[in-house]
């Protein structure tokens, strides 16, 4: 079974199309690493929840908007081997980043896939 990092964060919608840009590169590295899959989306039908929802969960503003975002790997193993190099890439290093969106407010975190249809 496949290993999954996800993540959700806001990005303000006046950045969207640098935060796209940065993604491509970033998925074609995790790629070139061995990355399985790297999916990016941009909520469209995110409503704001009265107790829970992806809006409260990132503290997204007015004129920010949801993103979804997953990673597959073969394994655990494999995804910390990739990650690791992904990380020391300098494509990735600088100052691209900043700004585009606050990390702070990012969630993400690594899973064990138990089923797949």
């Amino acid at each position: 079974m496949p290993y999954v990092d996800g993540f959700v964060l806001a990005v303000p919608t006046a950045n969207l199309e640098r935060y796209k840009e940065i993604a491509r590169l970033a998925g074609d590295i995790w790629k070139e690493y061995g990355a399985v899959s790297y999916v990016e989306c941009i909520g469209d039908d995110v409503p704001y929840g009265e107790l829970t929802s992806f809006p409260r969960a990132v503290q997204a503003k007015e004129d920010e908007t949801v993103v979804f975002s997953w990673i597959t790997y073969e394994s655990r193993e494999q995804r910390d081997a990739i990650n690791d190099k992904v990380m020391k890439d300098p494509r990735l290093a600088g100052e691209q980043w900043k700004g585009v969106f606050d990390a702070k407010r990012m969630i993400y975190g690594g899973f064990q896939s138990f089923m797949t249809l």
